[in-house]
């Protein structure tokens, strides 16, 4: 499973989200890159943990699978698996996102627009085709409600 920009309640300090909620509330400015003009697939973790859960209740087909040995040769066998990129299906930019985190905390952020970093993407999307085809995959966590969720958890936890 290959999930996308995965977002929620007890998620990871270093992503965005909880970084911006974080300094919005003390009064920091924001980092945006690319002048905010990512895009990214955001995924809320009660998705993820659904689709997750749904994709382990059968197992699929057997479909080719290379194995590679040390000697740079590769066997070809059969294998009941599948690869599933775990997303929202829908890309948001990212002064979107920011606008849903401003709404939610009842701040306006002060932005810092800085250049694209070396290396990273402007715009991330999860194909999820295939769960939609094997296990009927919709998300359900629209990006507002979802920052909602997080920012009441944030300021409940951190008391707030």
């Amino acid at each position: 499973m290959r999930y996308f920009t995965v977002y929620g309640p007890w998620g990871r300090p270093d992503m965005a989200l909880f970084k911006f909620v974080r300094q919005i509330l003390a009064g920091q400015p924001i980092d945006l890159f690319n002048e905010g003009h990512h895009s990214r697939d955001f995924t809320h973790i009660d998705d993820a943990a659904e689709v997750h859960y749904s994709t382990t209740r059968s197992t699929p087909d057997a479909r080719p699978l290379l194995v590679y040995r040390a000697a740079r040769s590769c066997d070809v066998l059969g294998a009941p698996y599948r690869i599933y990129n775990i997303g929202s299906h829908s890309p948001v930019c990212l002064m979107d996102f920011v606008l849903a985190i401003e709404k939610a905390v009842g701040r306006h952020a002060r932005k810092n627009l800085l250049p694209l970093q070396p290396g990273d993407v402007p715009t991330t999307y999860a194909d999820v085709d295939s769960l939609i085809a094997d296990i009927d995959f919709a998300p359900t966590t629209p990006i507002e409600e979802g920052v909602q969720k997080f920012v009441d958890w944030y300021r409940k936890y951190y008391d707030q």
